[in-house]
């Protein structure tokens, strides 16, 4: 049997140069930003500037969300293997899922496909009644929508979409998410306003990254957070008073 070649366009070295996606490493350091040079590597080549406007507001929106499971879940294992900082820090990543960090992706995969087969004058009142009743169907929540802190409206939604909308990556992907916030708080009888995850995930798209690689935009910006919880942690501890109160609250004899 024939071996497949093994090749990568992601990379190489030589003894005296470093290449990434076709750009010598050296003429990119200084010049290039994290952001670009992450759009760089999904895309394959550096953005427009209009692509690197938008493509650094969703990364900087997902960075930072507080002391959430995931957080928690760095600082804990960094509190038992204080010397293996990316161990913390995988833990934290491991711990996003269609909760937390996750919903980006279902977004993005809701709107691609919905829109993949649907000519340019397609209806998209008619394609968002279609993705609430599937969602309803399957007895699962439209994802992108809503926010259990943030009410009546995401802050970070009209921000993001006022980024898109000025750079022009304000198409179909952002009408579409839209009319799905309006048609689900129709058919569910409550107020869905698009959150944070919604408006990534329909920006994204624009952005034409696929959707299965748009959690991970939310593990590349997180990791970011994520250190900066365990320099914290480092300096001002909490896991062990965490594991103290679920020892004292969590592991009482039974009565």
């Amino acid at each position: 049997m024939k071996r497949k070649k093994l090749r990568s366009e992601m990379g190489w070295s030589s003894p005296d140069k470093v290449v990434v996606r076709g750009h010598d490493l050296t003429e990119l350091i200084g010049n290039v930003s994290l952001g670009d040079f992450a759009f760089l590597e999904l895309k394959g080549r550096l953005p427009t500037p209009q692509e690197s406007v938008v493509f650094n507001a969703i990364a900087v929106t997902l960075v930072e969300h507080g002391v959430t499971p995931s957080a928690i879940a760095a600082r804990m294992t960094y509190l038992g293997a204080p010397e293996a900082l990316q161990a913390a820090v995988a833990a934290g990543l491991l711990g996003m899922g269609d909760r937390f960090g996750g919903p980006t992706e279902e977004v993005a995969r809701l709107l691609q496909e919905a829109l993949k087969d649907a000519g340019d004058d397609a209806d998209l009142q008619t394609l968002a009644e279609g993705i609430v009743a599937r969602q309803k169907q399957a007895k699962r929540a439209v994802p992108g929508l809503g926010h259990p802190i943030h009410k009546p409206i995401d802050p970070r939604t009209p921000r993001l979409f006022e980024v898109a909308k000025a750079n022009g990556f304000s198409g179909r992907y952002v009408q579409l998410i839209q009319v799905v916030a309006e048609e689900a708080s129709r058919s569910l009888g409550r107020d869905l306003t698009v959150n944070a995850t919604g408006a990534i995930g329909a920006i994204a798209s624009e952005l034409g990254l696929p959707w299965q690689v748009c959690r991970g935009l939310s593990v590349m910006a997180r990791a970011i957070g994520l250190v900066a919880h365990l320099q914290e942690e480092a300096r001002e501890p909490m896991a062990a008073e965490i594991w103290a109160r679920v020892e004292e609250e969590a592991s009482q004899p039974p009565t």
